[in-house]
């Protein structure tokens, strides 16, 4: 983290040791901050990308099993603007359904056009291979608009870890004040970062947060691996710090308020570019 970014946490470390946090508290909890970048209509940043728009495959690539939400210059993202090794151009495409039927499944899907690659136009309909009338209209209110990047720092919304006995969760490990330190930065994130419906990098953030919600893609992908399900056959790391939050999308969308999209890849297959090997949740509390 750059100290022009450390910077701009001045208000969340005055409100958190007013509020009679340790000082070293605090900055144990701001170390833990981490560049991202907000994506958003408004602002006067670089435009990266878009909502919707003309689907461009790469020739004779299958059509992605769920709606196409959004395509990212990455060559146009502010130089560090995050902590991922993306790679320095190409674009990536994101595709999602706003729901989580409940099966723990992949919810979504990436894939990486690199620069020179020959693409051809799809229907962006071909998802919905039933006809679901619902489905449809859901899709039909996806976001249709430019993105401009704003470069921001985020620390983490989530406070607690799940574990395997009674009480079942805890505190986060080496942050005994977490819980009032996510609740200050709740409360001064306004001042902070910008806001958007897009985000790069950063934290993964819900309507309920508790725990990280990386942690919960790590599981699914875990359990989804050893049933054959996903992963294709290769190794998948069930250690949280092998995973990274590649992207976050809170859709305005009537009928859909409160979800939370969170694409999530681990950082090695995120390195080599692998990015069928991500990993889609959905947080719904209708």
């Amino acid at each position: 983290m750059t100290p022009e970014l450390r910077d701009r946490l001045g208000p969340f470390r005055d409100k958190a040791i007013a509020r009679g946090i340790a000082v070293e508290d605090v900055e144990r909890w701001m170390g833990t901050a981490r560049p991202c970048v907000t994506l958003a209509e408004g602002g006067d940043g670089p435009v990266v990308g878009r909502f919707g728009g003309p689907l461009l495959l790469p020739v004779g690539m299958a059509h992605p099993v769920y709606p196409f939400v959004a395509s990212i210059d990455l060559a146009a993202l502010p130089d560090g603007a995050t902590d991922l090794p993306l790679p320095p151009d190409g674009r990536l495409l994101l595709f999602a359904y706003p729901e989580d039927p409940g099966d723990l499944a992949d919810l979504g899907d990436v894939v990486y056009v690199p620069v020179g690659t020959a693409v051809e136009e799809r229907d962006k309909n071909a998802w919905n291979q039933y006809d679901i009338d619902e489905e449809q209209e859901v899709f039909e209110r996806y976001p249709q608009e430019t993105l401009r990047a704003t470069v921001d720092v985020c620390l983490p919304w989530h406070h607690a870890v799940d574990i395997p006995e009674a009480p079942y969760s805890e505190t986060l490990p080496g942050h005994p004040r977490a819980e009032e330190l996510a609740e200050v930065w709740e409360e001064t994130h306004g001042e902070i970062a910008s806001a958007g419906p897009l985000q790069i990098g950063g934290y993964a953030d819900e309507e309920a947060v508790y725990t990280d919600p990386v942690a919960k893609a790590v599981h699914c992908a875990v359990r989804c691996a050893e049933e054959g399900s996903w992963g294709g056959g290769e190794a998948v790391s069930g250690d949280l710090a092998d995973w990274v939050l590649l992207a976050d999308w809170n859709p305005d969308i009537r009928g859909q308020e409160g979800v939370t999209v969170h694409w999530c890849i681990q950082r090695a297959d995120l390195a080599a570019r692998r990015f069928d090997r991500a990993f889609t949740t959905v947080f719904w509390n209708p």
